[in-house]
């Protein structure tokens, strides 16, 4: 009896690692082709020039979160089935007519490029880095999970009062905090699949997909404040 208890409980065990594993190699590859549409909705918007509702900021700001919110509500409805991975694409690549906003800036300065490819390697290095502490580490880092929503909080009213306020070296507080506050996030996210505590690889995809795409914006942003060079 005892013998057919180990059996039963071995292969739940391996049943269980051989689930994350594959919400794990799932979530990178659908990461991976979630780039593919981020940047062609750069490219299209860097093209147009596009601009969302650049004369009111505040008006812009509550529209972009209405839309995202919107899109994040169908993926989680739908995320068993074909449609929320195709929600996920579409909203990737309106995240990227959205980057190109910050992508047009930083392309006014002479190293603009050089900027976005540091950002861009930097935000590598980040996610891979935190990704393989979280994917080795045998703790379960769920606990800090109250502490960055509670710093998501009080990010999300700096970003709200300065709209109204535009103080630089404030705009610059909360950029640095974001790259600290979403590189904990990717630690948090990416543990939380190899500990078990999300079983589906689109919701999952979502989470670590806002984490990079934060890190790298604050990232350029700070770069363009500090490493930005005029003509």
């Amino acid at each position: 009896m005892q013998g057919n208890y180990e059996v039963i409980r071995d292969r739940t065990a391996s049943g269980s690692v051989l689930q994350t594993n594959r919400v794990l190699r799932n979530t990178y590859a659908l990461l991976a082709l979630s780039m593919v549409p981020t940047v062609l909705g750069a490219l299209v918007g860097i093209q147009l020039n596009f601009s969302f509702l650049a004369g009111s900021p505040f008006m812009a700001f509550l529209l972009f979160l209405g839309v995202a919110w919107g899109f994040m509500w169908g993926i989680e409805k739908n995320k068993n089935s074909g449609i929320g991975v195709a929600l996920l694409l579409a909203f990737t690549f309106f995240m990227g007519l959205m980057l190109s906003r910050i992508l047009q800036v930083a392309l006014g300065f002479s190293n603009g490029g050089s900027l976005i490819a540091m950002a861009a390697g930097g935000t590598g290095a980040i996610f891979f880095a935190l990704a393989g502490v979280a994917s080795t580490t045998k703790r379960d880092l769920s606990g800090l999970g109250k502490f960055l929503f509670a710093g998501l909080i009080l990010v999300f009213v700096a970003i709200l009062a300065n709209i109204f306020f535009q103080i630089p070296a404030l705009s610059l507080a909360i950029s640095a905090i974001c790259v600290v506050l979403f590189s904990a996030y990717i630690l948090f996210d990416i543990n939380r699949i190899v500990q078990g505590g999300e079983t589906n690889y689109v919701t999952a995809t979502l989470a670590v997909y806002l984490d990079i795409y934060n890190v790298f914006v604050s990232l350029l942003h700070l770069l363009m404040a500090f490493t930005g060079e005029r003509d």
